[in-house]
C-alpha cells in the first residue's frame, strides 16, 4: 500500500510516459519482492538490527516526501523531483524496508519463497503502474487539491508505520 500511495501521488504531480511509468512500477515492484526474499536469505542474523530502525526510516522518509509534496502544491516553479535515479531508489527503500523482516517468516508459512517474491513483485509492480494513472487523472480534475491529498496520505502513512511499531498493545 506504501508504493501505491507514493505512485498515486507521483502521479497526480507529474505527467508520465509510458517508460517513466514502467520504471517506477518495477523498481517498486523489484523493491517490494526483493526485501522479503533478502529477509528470507539472511534470516534471523539482521533481523534484530531491522526491526529496530525500519518504521522510523520509512516513516520518516514517507513523511518527508508528503511535507515536500504539500510545500510546492501551491508553487508553479521548482517543486519535488519527480522520482527517478536517487529520489526513486530512495522511496522504493522507503516503502519496502518492512518487507525484509516480513520476509523472515516465509519458510515457516510452507509456501514458495522464490514464488511468493515473484508474485509479490508483479502485483506491486501493477498496482503501482494502475496508481500512477489514477493519480494522473485525479491531478488533472483536482489540481493542487489532489497534490495536498496526496502529501497528507503520505504524512498519515509514515505516522501510522511510527505508530504501528512503537506502540503497545
Amino acid at each position: 500500500m506504501d508504493a501505491f500511495a507514493v505512485a498515486l501521488t507521483q502521479g497526480a504531480r507529474f505527467r508520465h510516459n509510458w517508460r517513466s511509468v514502467a520504471t517506477i512500477a518495477l523498481a517498486f515492484g523489484i523493491f517490494q519482492g526483493g526485501m522479503p526474499l533478502a529477509g528470507w536469505l539472511l534470516g534471523s542474523f539482521a533481523l534484530p538490527l531491522v526491526q529496530q530502525w525500519d518504521h522510523w526510516i520509512a516513516g520518516g522518509l514517507l513523511a518527508a516526501l508528503g511535507i515536500q509534496m504539500i510545500w510546492f502544491a501551491d508553487h508553479d516553479g521548482e517543486g519535488p523531483a519527480q522520482l527517478s535515479g536517487m529520489t526513486l531508489l530512495v522511496a522504493s527503500i522507503a516503502t519496502s524496508i518492512d518487507a525484509f523482516a516480513a520476509g523472515i517468516t516465509l519458510p515457516t508459512m510452507g509456501i514458495p519463497p522464490l514464488a511468493t517474491c515473484a508474485l509479490i513483485a508483479f502485483v506491486t509492480a501493477a498496482l503501482s503502474a494502475c496508481a500512477i494513472e489514477l493519480g494522473q487523472r485525479a491531478g488533472d480534475r483536482f489540481g493542487r487539491h489532489a497534490e495536498i491529498a496526496g502529501g497528507v496520505m503520505l504524512i498519515a502513512l509514515g505516522v501510522n508505520i511510527v505508530l504501528e511499531h512503537t506502540t503497545t498493545a
